[in-house]
Protein backbone atom coordinates (compact mmCIF):
# COMPACT_ATOMS: atom_id res chain seq x y z
CA UNK A 1 0.00 0.00 0.00
CA UNK A 2 1.26 3.48 -0.87
CA UNK A 3 0.69 6.46 1.41
CA UNK A 4 1.36 10.17 1.13
CA UNK A 5 3.04 11.72 4.17
CA UNK A 6 2.40 15.45 4.42
CA UNK A 7 3.91 17.82 6.96
CA UNK A 8 1.71 20.86 6.60
CA UNK A 9 1.84 24.54 7.46
CA UNK A 10 4.33 25.59 4.77
CA UNK A 11 3.49 28.32 2.23
CA UNK A 12 3.86 27.47 -1.46
CA UNK A 13 6.10 29.52 -3.75
CA UNK A 14 7.44 29.02 -7.26
CA UNK A 15 6.12 27.71 -10.60
CA UNK A 16 4.07 24.69 -11.66
CA UNK A 17 3.46 23.45 -15.21
CA UNK A 18 0.04 22.00 -15.95
CA UNK A 19 -0.32 18.73 -17.87
CA UNK A 20 -2.73 17.78 -20.63
CA UNK A 21 -6.38 17.49 -19.65
CA UNK A 22 -7.29 14.13 -18.14
CA UNK A 23 -10.97 14.47 -19.11
CA UNK A 24 -10.04 15.24 -22.73
CA UNK A 25 -7.46 12.45 -22.96
CA UNK A 26 -9.84 9.73 -21.78
CA UNK A 27 -12.30 10.71 -24.53
CA UNK A 28 -9.77 11.24 -27.32
CA UNK A 29 -7.92 7.93 -26.82
CA UNK A 30 -11.09 5.82 -27.41
CA UNK A 31 -11.86 8.06 -30.39
CA UNK A 32 -8.62 6.81 -31.98
CA UNK A 33 -10.42 3.48 -32.53
CA UNK A 34 -12.44 5.21 -35.24
CA UNK A 35 -9.44 6.50 -37.17
CA UNK A 36 -8.34 4.59 -40.28
CA UNK A 37 -4.64 5.29 -40.01
CA UNK A 38 -2.09 6.62 -37.53
CA UNK A 39 -2.99 9.48 -35.23
CA UNK A 40 -0.36 11.24 -33.17
CA UNK A 41 -1.65 12.59 -29.86
CA UNK A 42 0.49 15.12 -28.03
CA UNK A 43 0.37 16.63 -24.52
CA UNK A 44 -0.98 13.46 -22.94
CA UNK A 45 -0.89 13.43 -19.13
CA UNK A 46 1.20 10.71 -17.46
CA UNK A 47 -1.60 9.22 -15.35
CA UNK A 48 -2.90 5.72 -14.72
CA UNK A 49 -6.22 6.29 -16.53
CA UNK A 50 -4.31 6.95 -19.75
CA UNK A 51 -2.14 3.86 -19.24
CA UNK A 52 -5.26 1.74 -18.65
CA UNK A 53 -6.87 2.95 -21.87
CA UNK A 54 -3.68 2.17 -23.80
CA UNK A 55 -3.75 -1.36 -22.39
CA UNK A 56 -7.38 -1.78 -23.47
CA UNK A 57 -6.58 -0.66 -27.01
CA UNK A 58 -3.53 -2.94 -27.17
CA UNK A 59 -5.61 -5.92 -26.05
CA UNK A 60 -7.97 -5.15 -28.94
CA UNK A 61 -5.13 -5.18 -31.48
CA UNK A 62 -4.07 -1.53 -31.66
CA UNK A 63 -0.45 -0.59 -32.20
CA UNK A 64 0.78 2.12 -29.84
CA UNK A 65 4.23 3.64 -30.20
CA UNK A 66 5.59 5.98 -27.56
CA UNK A 67 7.28 8.97 -29.22
CA UNK A 68 8.14 10.67 -25.93
CA UNK A 69 6.64 10.87 -22.44
CA UNK A 70 3.76 13.07 -23.64
CA UNK A 71 3.30 11.89 -27.24
CA UNK A 72 2.13 8.61 -28.75
CA UNK A 73 1.24 7.29 -32.19
CA UNK A 74 -1.89 5.13 -32.22
CA UNK A 75 -2.77 2.86 -35.14
CA UNK A 76 -6.09 1.03 -34.76
CA UNK A 77 -6.25 -0.18 -38.36
CA UNK A 78 -5.88 -3.84 -37.32
CA UNK A 79 -8.44 -3.76 -34.52
CA UNK A 80 -10.96 -6.38 -35.56
CA UNK A 81 -13.09 -6.81 -32.47
CA UNK A 82 -15.94 -4.86 -30.91
CA UNK A 83 -15.27 -6.41 -27.52
CA UNK A 84 -12.59 -5.44 -24.99
CA UNK A 85 -11.25 -7.21 -21.91
CA UNK A 86 -13.86 -6.54 -19.26
CA UNK A 87 -11.57 -6.81 -16.23
CA UNK A 88 -9.39 -4.02 -17.57
CA UNK A 89 -12.38 -1.87 -18.55
CA UNK A 90 -13.89 -2.03 -15.08
CA UNK A 91 -10.88 -0.19 -13.63
CA UNK A 92 -11.83 3.09 -15.30
CA UNK A 93 -15.04 5.07 -15.66
CA UNK A 94 -14.12 6.42 -19.10
CA UNK A 95 -14.29 2.88 -20.50
CA UNK A 96 -17.88 3.63 -21.47
CA UNK A 97 -16.61 5.91 -24.25
CA UNK A 98 -15.61 2.73 -26.03
CA UNK A 99 -19.33 2.12 -26.55
CA UNK A 100 -19.72 5.09 -28.88
CA UNK A 101 -16.39 4.51 -30.62
CA UNK A 102 -17.03 0.80 -31.29
CA UNK A 103 -20.64 1.36 -32.37
CA UNK A 104 -19.44 4.03 -34.76
CA UNK A 105 -16.75 1.80 -36.26
CA UNK A 106 -18.29 -1.68 -36.18
CA UNK A 107 -21.99 -1.11 -35.64
CA UNK A 108 -21.83 -3.24 -32.48
CA UNK A 109 -20.12 -3.17 -29.10
CA UNK A 110 -19.79 -5.07 -25.83
CA UNK A 111 -18.58 -2.83 -23.03
CA UNK A 112 -18.33 -3.31 -19.25
CA UNK A 113 -20.23 -0.89 -17.03
CA UNK A 114 -17.89 1.89 -15.87
CA UNK A 115 -15.67 1.63 -12.82
CA UNK A 116 -13.32 4.30 -11.46
CA UNK A 117 -14.32 6.59 -8.62
CA UNK A 118 -17.10 5.87 -6.18
CA UNK A 119 -18.04 8.97 -4.24
CA UNK A 120 -21.48 7.82 -3.21
CA UNK A 121 -23.48 9.30 -6.06
CA UNK A 122 -25.30 7.51 -8.86
CA UNK A 123 -23.59 7.72 -12.24
CA UNK A 124 -26.24 6.37 -14.61
CA UNK A 125 -25.66 5.92 -18.32
CA UNK A 126 -29.35 6.03 -19.23
CA UNK A 127 -28.86 9.12 -21.43
CA UNK A 128 -26.09 7.34 -23.35
CA UNK A 129 -28.33 4.33 -24.01
CA UNK A 130 -31.34 6.48 -24.86
CA UNK A 131 -29.28 8.26 -27.52
CA UNK A 132 -27.92 5.09 -29.09
CA UNK A 133 -31.39 3.55 -29.22
CA UNK A 134 -32.62 6.68 -30.99
CA UNK A 135 -29.82 6.12 -33.52
CA UNK A 136 -31.10 2.63 -34.26
CA UNK A 137 -29.06 0.45 -31.89
CA UNK A 138 -30.53 -2.45 -29.97
CA UNK A 139 -29.14 -2.15 -26.46
CA UNK A 140 -29.24 -4.54 -23.49
CA UNK A 141 -27.52 -4.59 -20.10
CA UNK A 142 -26.80 -7.96 -18.48
CA UNK A 143 -24.39 -8.91 -15.69
CA UNK A 144 -22.66 -5.53 -15.85
CA UNK A 145 -22.10 -5.71 -19.62
CA UNK A 146 -23.66 -3.27 -22.10
CA UNK A 147 -24.28 -4.90 -25.48
CA UNK A 148 -25.35 -2.81 -28.45
CA UNK A 149 -25.84 -3.74 -32.11
CA UNK A 150 -27.18 -2.16 -35.27
CA UNK A 151 -28.19 -3.52 -38.65
CA UNK A 152 -25.04 -2.06 -40.15
CA UNK A 153 -24.30 1.36 -38.75
CA UNK A 154 -25.82 4.02 -36.54
CA UNK A 155 -28.28 6.42 -38.15
CA UNK A 156 -28.28 10.16 -37.65
CA UNK A 157 -31.20 11.62 -35.71
CA UNK A 158 -32.11 14.32 -33.20
CA UNK A 159 -31.38 13.49 -29.55
CA UNK A 160 -32.51 15.64 -26.63
CA UNK A 161 -30.64 14.93 -23.41
CA UNK A 162 -32.98 15.05 -20.40
CA UNK A 163 -30.09 16.33 -18.26
CA UNK A 164 -26.87 18.03 -19.26
CA UNK A 165 -24.46 15.07 -19.30
CA UNK A 166 -20.79 15.34 -20.23
CA UNK A 167 -20.44 11.57 -20.62
CA UNK A 168 -23.51 11.17 -22.80
CA UNK A 169 -22.56 14.14 -24.96
CA UNK A 170 -19.10 12.68 -25.59
CA UNK A 171 -20.35 9.14 -26.23
CA UNK A 172 -23.00 10.25 -28.71
CA UNK A 173 -20.53 12.51 -30.50
CA UNK A 174 -18.28 9.49 -31.00
CA UNK A 175 -21.07 7.31 -32.33
CA UNK A 176 -22.41 10.04 -34.60
CA UNK A 177 -19.05 10.84 -36.23
CA UNK A 178 -19.28 7.73 -38.47
CA UNK A 179 -23.08 7.42 -38.51
CA UNK A 180 -25.18 7.72 -41.63
CA UNK A 181 -26.65 11.21 -41.96
CA UNK A 182 -26.92 14.17 -39.59
CA UNK A 183 -27.14 13.93 -35.80
CA UNK A 184 -28.25 16.77 -33.54
CA UNK A 185 -27.45 16.56 -29.81
CA UNK A 186 -29.66 19.06 -27.99
CA UNK A 187 -29.11 20.20 -24.38
CA UNK A 188 -25.49 19.12 -24.88
CA UNK A 189 -22.77 19.72 -22.31
CA UNK A 190 -20.35 22.55 -23.11
CA UNK A 191 -17.18 21.72 -21.16
CA UNK A 192 -13.75 22.58 -22.65
CA UNK A 193 -12.87 18.90 -23.10
CA UNK A 194 -15.99 18.41 -25.24
CA UNK A 195 -14.72 21.16 -27.55
CA UNK A 196 -11.32 19.48 -27.50
CA UNK A 197 -12.82 16.13 -28.55
CA UNK A 198 -14.70 17.85 -31.38
CA UNK A 199 -11.49 19.49 -32.56
CA UNK A 200 -9.69 16.13 -32.47
CA UNK A 201 -12.44 14.44 -34.48
CA UNK A 202 -12.46 17.26 -37.04
CA UNK A 203 -8.67 17.11 -37.37
CA UNK A 204 -9.08 13.44 -38.30
CA UNK A 205 -11.73 14.18 -40.95
CA UNK A 206 -15.02 14.28 -39.01
CA UNK A 207 -17.64 17.02 -39.39
CA UNK A 208 -18.64 18.26 -35.94
CA UNK A 209 -20.05 21.73 -35.42
CA UNK A 210 -21.43 23.62 -32.46
CA UNK A 211 -19.28 22.08 -29.72
CA UNK A 212 -19.22 24.51 -26.82
CA UNK A 213 -22.89 25.37 -27.37
CA UNK A 214 -25.98 23.47 -26.24
CA UNK A 215 -26.65 22.07 -29.73
CA UNK A 216 -23.97 19.98 -31.44
CA UNK A 217 -24.40 18.99 -35.09
CA UNK A 218 -22.50 16.01 -36.49
CA UNK A 219 -22.63 15.05 -40.14
CA UNK A 220 -21.46 11.46 -40.38
CA UNK A 221 -18.48 10.75 -42.64
CA UNK A 222 -17.46 7.48 -44.29
CA UNK A 223 -14.02 7.36 -42.70
CA UNK A 224 -11.55 9.33 -40.63
CA UNK A 225 -7.87 9.33 -41.51
CA UNK A 226 -4.78 9.96 -39.41
CA UNK A 227 -3.31 13.23 -38.27
CA UNK A 228 -1.79 15.16 -35.37
CA UNK A 229 -3.48 16.61 -32.32
CA UNK A 230 -2.38 18.26 -29.05
CA UNK A 231 -4.62 18.03 -25.98
CA UNK A 232 -5.63 21.17 -24.07
CA UNK A 233 -4.28 21.93 -20.56
CA UNK A 234 -6.09 20.41 -17.60
CA UNK A 235 -8.57 22.89 -16.13
CA UNK A 236 -9.11 20.83 -12.97
CA UNK A 237 -5.43 20.18 -12.29
CA UNK A 238 -4.79 23.92 -12.58
CA UNK A 239 -7.75 24.68 -10.30
CA UNK A 240 -6.50 22.15 -7.74
CA UNK A 241 -3.11 23.86 -7.45
CA UNK A 242 -4.81 27.26 -7.34
CA UNK A 243 -6.84 26.04 -4.36
CA UNK A 244 -3.70 24.61 -2.73
CA UNK A 245 -1.97 28.00 -2.87
CA UNK A 246 -5.12 29.69 -1.59
CA UNK A 247 -5.23 27.33 1.38
CA UNK A 248 -1.55 27.11 2.27
CA UNK A 249 -0.62 30.68 1.34
CA UNK A 250 2.28 31.94 -0.78
CA UNK A 251 2.68 32.89 -4.43
CA UNK A 252 2.76 30.45 -7.36
CA UNK A 253 2.81 30.93 -11.13
CA UNK A 254 0.66 28.23 -12.73
CA UNK A 255 1.88 27.83 -16.31
CA UNK A 256 0.56 26.29 -19.53
CA UNK A 257 -3.12 27.01 -18.89
CA UNK A 258 -6.02 28.63 -20.72
CA UNK A 259 -7.11 31.36 -18.25
CA UNK A 260 -10.60 31.60 -19.75
CA UNK A 261 -11.27 27.98 -18.72
CA UNK A 262 -10.40 28.95 -15.13
CA UNK A 263 -12.63 32.03 -14.84
CA UNK A 264 -15.26 30.47 -12.57
CA UNK A 265 -12.55 29.15 -10.21
CA UNK A 266 -10.60 32.41 -10.24
CA UNK A 267 -13.74 34.40 -9.41
CA UNK A 268 -14.51 32.30 -6.31
CA UNK A 269 -10.95 32.52 -5.07
CA UNK A 270 -11.01 36.30 -5.46
CA UNK A 271 -14.20 36.38 -3.41
CA UNK A 272 -12.26 34.58 -0.68
CA UNK A 273 -9.51 37.20 -0.62
CA UNK A 274 -7.04 35.47 -2.93
CA UNK A 275 -5.21 37.44 -5.64
CA UNK A 276 -5.47 35.80 -9.07
CA UNK A 277 -3.78 37.49 -12.03
CA UNK A 278 -4.44 36.25 -15.58
CA UNK A 279 -1.59 36.29 -18.09
CA UNK A 280 -1.55 34.98 -21.68
CA UNK A 281 -0.99 31.30 -20.86
CA UNK A 282 -0.55 31.33 -17.09
CA UNK A 283 -2.12 32.60 -13.88
CA UNK A 284 -0.45 33.97 -10.75
CA UNK A 285 -2.10 32.97 -7.47
CA UNK A 286 -1.06 34.55 -4.19
CA UNK A 287 -2.55 34.73 -0.71
CA UNK A 288 -1.06 36.40 2.35
CA UNK A 289 -4.16 37.51 4.25
CA UNK A 290 -6.85 35.35 5.89
CA UNK A 291 -9.42 33.59 3.74
CA UNK A 292 -13.03 34.74 3.98
CA UNK A 293 -16.27 32.85 3.43
CA UNK A 294 -18.02 32.40 0.11
CA UNK A 295 -20.91 30.43 -1.32
CA UNK A 296 -20.78 28.21 -4.39
CA UNK A 297 -22.98 25.88 -6.37
CA UNK A 298 -21.62 23.40 -8.88
CA UNK A 299 -23.20 23.54 -12.33
CA UNK A 300 -22.45 22.40 -15.87
CA UNK A 301 -19.87 24.54 -17.67
CA UNK A 302 -19.48 27.52 -17.70
CA UNK A 303 -20.67 27.20 -14.10
CA UNK A 304 -18.45 26.10 -11.23
CA UNK A 305 -17.16 22.56 -11.95
CA UNK A 306 -18.25 19.67 -9.75
CA UNK A 307 -14.71 18.29 -10.03
CA UNK A 308 -13.46 21.31 -8.03
CA UNK A 309 -16.06 21.10 -5.27
CA UNK A 310 -14.07 18.95 -2.79
CA UNK A 311 -10.90 21.05 -3.19
CA UNK A 312 -12.80 24.27 -2.52
CA UNK A 313 -14.58 22.74 0.47
CA UNK A 314 -11.19 21.84 1.97
CA UNK A 315 -9.96 25.44 1.96
CA UNK A 316 -13.36 26.81 3.02
CA UNK A 317 -12.77 24.93 6.27
CA UNK A 318 -10.20 27.67 7.01
CA UNK A 319 -12.22 30.65 5.76
CA UNK A 320 -13.58 33.16 8.26
CA UNK A 321 -17.36 32.87 8.57
CA UNK A 322 -19.96 30.40 7.31
CA UNK A 323 -19.79 29.12 3.73
CA UNK A 324 -22.38 27.15 1.78
CA UNK A 325 -21.53 24.57 -0.89
CA UNK A 326 -24.36 23.18 -3.03
CA UNK A 327 -23.67 20.18 -5.28
CA UNK A 328 -25.79 20.78 -8.36
CA UNK A 329 -24.54 17.88 -10.51
CA UNK A 330 -24.28 14.65 -8.47
CA UNK A 331 -26.65 13.30 -5.83
CA UNK A 332 -23.97 12.91 -3.16
CA UNK A 333 -20.39 14.04 -3.40
CA UNK A 334 -19.70 14.77 0.24
CA UNK A 335 -18.37 11.45 1.57
CA UNK A 336 -14.94 13.03 2.03
CA UNK A 337 -16.20 15.44 4.73
CA UNK A 338 -15.81 12.71 7.37
CA UNK A 339 -12.07 12.74 6.64
CA UNK A 340 -11.92 16.54 6.91
CA UNK A 341 -13.76 16.26 10.24
CA UNK A 342 -10.92 14.05 11.52
CA UNK A 343 -8.64 17.03 10.85
CA UNK A 344 -10.89 19.48 12.69
CA UNK A 345 -13.11 20.64 9.85
CA UNK A 346 -16.62 21.78 10.85
CA UNK A 347 -18.96 20.67 8.05
CA UNK A 348 -22.65 19.73 8.23
CA UNK A 349 -24.17 18.01 5.22
CA UNK A 350 -27.86 17.78 4.34
CA UNK A 351 -28.61 16.20 0.97
CA UNK A 352 -26.76 18.19 -1.68
CA UNK A 353 -25.80 21.05 0.65
CA UNK A 354 -22.81 21.45 2.96
CA UNK A 355 -22.58 24.20 5.57
CA UNK A 356 -18.96 24.91 6.47
CA UNK A 357 -18.00 26.87 9.57
CA UNK A 358 -14.48 28.19 9.28
CA UNK A 359 -12.01 27.07 11.95
CA UNK A 360 -8.68 28.67 12.92
CA UNK A 361 -6.65 25.67 11.78
CA UNK A 362 -6.74 22.01 10.73
CA UNK A 363 -4.64 19.31 12.40
CA UNK A 364 -2.85 16.47 10.63
CA UNK A 365 -4.43 13.03 10.98
CA UNK A 366 -4.55 9.57 9.36
CA UNK A 367 -7.10 9.91 6.52
CA UNK A 368 -8.15 8.02 3.41
CA UNK A 369 -9.16 9.11 -0.10
CA UNK A 370 -12.29 7.55 -1.57
CA UNK A 371 -12.15 9.08 -5.06
CA UNK A 372 -9.96 11.19 -7.31
CA UNK A 373 -11.08 14.73 -6.46
CA UNK A 374 -11.69 13.96 -2.79
CA UNK A 375 -8.11 12.69 -2.69
CA UNK A 376 -6.87 15.99 -4.10
CA UNK A 377 -8.92 17.84 -1.48
CA UNK A 378 -7.36 15.81 1.31
CA UNK A 379 -3.87 16.55 -0.02
CA UNK A 380 -4.73 20.25 0.12
CA UNK A 381 -6.06 19.85 3.66
CA UNK A 382 -2.81 18.14 4.64
CA UNK A 383 -0.76 20.99 3.16
CA UNK A 384 -2.77 23.50 5.20
CA UNK A 385 -2.85 21.53 8.45
CA UNK A 386 -0.61 21.72 11.46
CA UNK A 387 1.45 18.58 11.90
CA UNK A 388 1.64 15.31 10.00
CA UNK A 389 -1.02 13.85 7.74
CA UNK A 390 -0.94 10.26 6.48
CA UNK A 391 -3.13 9.79 3.43
CA UNK A 392 -4.19 6.37 2.14
CA UNK A 393 -6.09 5.56 -1.07
CA UNK A 394 -3.64 7.53 -3.20
CA UNK A 395 -4.18 5.29 -6.24
CA UNK A 396 -7.30 7.36 -6.88
CA UNK A 397 -5.21 10.52 -7.02
CA UNK A 398 -2.72 8.99 -9.45
CA UNK A 399 -5.58 8.18 -11.84
CA UNK A 400 -5.88 11.86 -12.68
CA UNK A 401 -2.90 13.91 -11.44
CA UNK A 402 0.49 13.68 -13.10
CA UNK A 403 3.44 13.64 -10.66
CA UNK A 404 1.57 15.49 -7.92
CA UNK A 405 4.28 14.77 -5.33
CA UNK A 406 7.03 16.16 -7.56
CA UNK A 407 5.06 19.24 -8.54
CA UNK A 408 4.07 20.13 -4.99
CA UNK A 409 7.57 19.49 -3.67
CA UNK A 410 8.95 21.88 -6.30
CA UNK A 411 6.97 24.76 -4.76
CA UNK A 412 7.90 24.09 -1.15
CA UNK A 413 5.46 21.43 0.06
CA UNK A 414 6.75 18.80 2.50
CA UNK A 415 5.12 15.76 0.92
CA UNK A 416 6.42 12.33 0.03
CA UNK A 417 5.14 8.94 -1.04
CA UNK A 418 6.02 5.86 0.99
CA UNK A 419 5.26 2.17 0.55
CA UNK A 420 3.83 0.36 3.56
CA UNK A 421 3.48 -3.46 3.30
CA UNK A 422 -0.09 -4.63 3.76
CA UNK A 423 -0.73 -6.30 7.08
CA UNK A 424 -1.14 -10.10 6.83
CA UNK A 425 -4.52 -11.62 7.64
CA UNK A 426 -5.21 -12.10 11.36
CA UNK A 427 -4.80 -15.88 11.20
CA UNK A 428 -1.32 -15.47 9.70
CA UNK A 429 -0.30 -13.00 12.42
CA UNK A 430 -1.51 -15.38 15.09
CA UNK A 431 0.13 -18.49 13.62
CA UNK A 432 2.95 -19.97 15.69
Amino acid sequence: MTKYIINGGKPLNGEIEISGAKNAAVAIIPAALMVDGVCRIENLPEISDVSTLFNILKEMGAEIRVVNKRTVDIDCTRVGTSRATFDTMRRIRASYYLLGALLGRFGKADVAMPGGCNFGGVRPIDQHLKGFRAMGARVSVRNGIVSAETDGQLLGTTIYLDVVSVGATINLMLGAALAEGMTYIENAAREPHIVDLANFLNSMGADVRGAGTNVIKIRGVRRMTGGFYSIIPDQIEAGTYMAAVAGAGGRVVIKDVIPKHLECISMKLREMGVTVLDLEDSVIVQRYSPLVKTHLKTMPYPGFPTDMQPQMSAILCLAQGTSTVIEGVWDNRFKYVDELAKMGGDIRVSGRTAIIEGVPYLTGAPIKAGDLRAGAALVIAGLCARGRTELEGVSYIERGYEKMIKKLSSIGADIKSIYVPDEPPMEEKDAG
